[in-house]
């Protein structure tokens, strides 16, 4: 008797690819040129704003002299350029400058605050990310809820932080009671300790941002499961389960990296707000106050701190793509 013949499985195409010198090159490089050019548009930016700290310590009252001499002791006497020159030396060799308000090195401020931020960007992060995964899984993984899905992603995506954050605390602060309005942390006390502090601005930030990193990835999950070998696997009667394990996620890795780098960004940005929304004492709060009082070493170091993270992390995700991005065989 002869054995029924069944079609061999679809091959599956390559996923992993080698990454040359040269894109890694171009990589850094890119990186190097834009923190650079970072760096001349936070300090021409606080250049441009109305007064600086000189306004605001110097006494009622004082003569032309006293603004003179206080100036010069704050290093505000120089031409912009040579202040320039002088900060982007100095944040070369690690030093992020001092605070002209209380005469604090602007680096201990920035460690004294960055638990707490890292505290809300991290909980938002692993909280929109697999959420982000699933939504896109949803809305690209099956052609009858293409529309639907559409709408409710691009809702959600364009819904604003602030509007989030409002309904957020009018539900489970106002009208459920179960967390507090605001998040101010007691003096020397971890995030981790006060979880119930933690809950509005991280679901303030999670939520825009799994429905902002569905609608990226819904289009690389629709091509992906579209692919031969994953029909085939279908027809098979492969596991739906090991389908979206082995034949679909391998596939998502390069998009999905690049789509995390990118809301990783993006949070650290709106982190800004939410921390002020909520009184909560991270970096972002720490860049609202130091913009009020003029502070502009403090202002100069967070905002390009923040950026470098955003870089580097962009820089990562590049290179993770770049190892994981599917290849096509050459056609013969």
């Amino acid at each position: 008797m002869s054995r029924p013949v069944t079609a061999p499985a679809a091959p599956r195409p390559r996923t992993a690819g080698a990454v040359t010198g040269v894109p890694l090159l171009f990589a850094l490089v890119r990186t190097v040129l834009l923190l650079a050019l970072v760096s001349v548009a936070v300090f021409t930016a606080t250049e441009l704003l109305p007064g600086d700290a000189v306004d605001l310590r110097v006494t009622p009252g004082a003569d032309e002299e006293e603004v003179r001499e206080l100036r010069e002791e704050l290093g505000l006497d120089a031409a912009p350029w040579r202040r320039y020159l002088d900060w982007a030396g100095s944040l070369l060799t690690g030093d992020l400058g001092t605070s002209l308000v209380n005469g604090r090195p602007v680096a201990d401020a920035l460690a004294q605050r960055l638990p707490a931020t890292l505290a809300v960007v991290g909980g938002a992060l692993a909280v929109a990310t697999p959420a982000s995964l699933a939504l896109a899984w949803w809305a690209g993984g099956s052609r009858r809820a293409r529309r639907l899905s559409t709408a409710v992603l691009t809702g959600g995506a364009a819904l604003p932080t602030a509007v989030t954050a409002a309904a957020l605390a009018a539900v489970f602060s106002g009208a459920l009671g179960l967390v507090p309005p605001v998040s101010l942390l007691p003096p020397g006390a971890s995030p981790w300790q006060h979880p119930e502090l933690l809950f509005l601005p991280v679901a303030s930030l999670a939520l825009p941002t799994a429905f902002f990193g569905a609608s990226l990835l819904a289009g690389a999950v629709a091509d992906t499961v579209r692919l031969p070998h994953v029909a085939d696997a279908r027809r098979r009667g492969v596991p739906p389960w090991r389908i979206a394990s082995t034949d679909v996620l391998p596939f998502l890795l390069a998009p999905f990296t690049r789509v995390t780098a990118n809301t990783a960004g993006g949070l650290i940005a709106a982190a800004a707000l939410v921390e002020t929304l909520f009184g909560y004492p991270g970096i972002g709060s720490l860049l609202v106050s130091s913009l009020a009082s003029r502070d502009l070493p403090v202002v100069q170091a967070t905002a390009v701190v923040a950026a470098a993270v955003v870089l580097v992390g962009l820089l990562v995700g590049d290179l993770v793509a770049a190892l994981t991005e599917p290849r096509r065989r050459p056609v013969r």
